[in-house]
């Protein structure tokens, strides 16, 4: 069951939409070794604006995810893909259905 979540605003430079995209793809196989990381999604909202949803148990659990490899990725590669810092919001699950 996931009790908490993670969601990600992401706005791509121009010119950077389809490294943004990339990036986003390569990052499902770095949280598929997260035990933790119960769902995530990568997601294209608009032309140039991405997001990042991703579920977790606990709490434990999303603070592991956000010192984890993907955040580092993401912090590392922001002043090149986005036009504006990400919009990392910790929000709770309220109700779930998961596979």
């Amino acid at each position: 069951m996931v009790k908490v979540a993670l969601l990600v605003r992401l706005e791509a430079k121009p010119g950077q939409e389809a490294a943004v995209e990339a990036f986003l793809r390569g990052g499902l196989d770095i949280v598929q070794d997260e035990p933790a990381t119960t769902a995530w999604f990568a997601l294209r909202l608009g032309p140039s604006t991405f997001g990042i949803f991703d579920a977790f148990p606990d709490e434990a659990g999303r603070q592991a995810h956000l010192t984890g490899r993907v955040a580092a990725a993401l912090m590392a590669k922001a002043s090149e893909l986005f036009s504006q810092p990400p919009v990392i919001e910790k929000v709770d699950v309220l109700a779930a259905k998961l596979p």
